[in-house]
């Protein structure tokens, strides 16, 4: 099974949005107030991509932490 790619993009009212490589359907979206923009300036994508990433991140690592607490439950089967 592949991972599906994602990719950022810029939408048409400048906040920076997650989807699918081709599928049209944001999945995420990041807003900078416009203090912020101008504070950030250009490195507005790269913290908007570092901030989904961490996200990513947590998903993936409550994911496993699920799985492993799930896997050490007892079970209920008699043998």
């Amino acid at each position: 099974m592949s991972t599906p790619a994602f990719e950022l993009i810029i939408l048409e009212n400048g906040d920076i949005g997650l989807q699918r490589a081709g599928v049209d359907e944001t999945l995420v979206q990041v807003k900078f107030s416009p203090k912020v923009k101008e504070y950030l300036g250009d490195q507005q994508v790269e913290i908007a991509k570092e901030m989904i990433d961490s996200g990513i991140q947590a998903v993936i690592d409550w994911e496993q932490a699920t799985v492993m607490a799930q896997e050490q439950e007892p079970s209920d089967t008699v043998h």
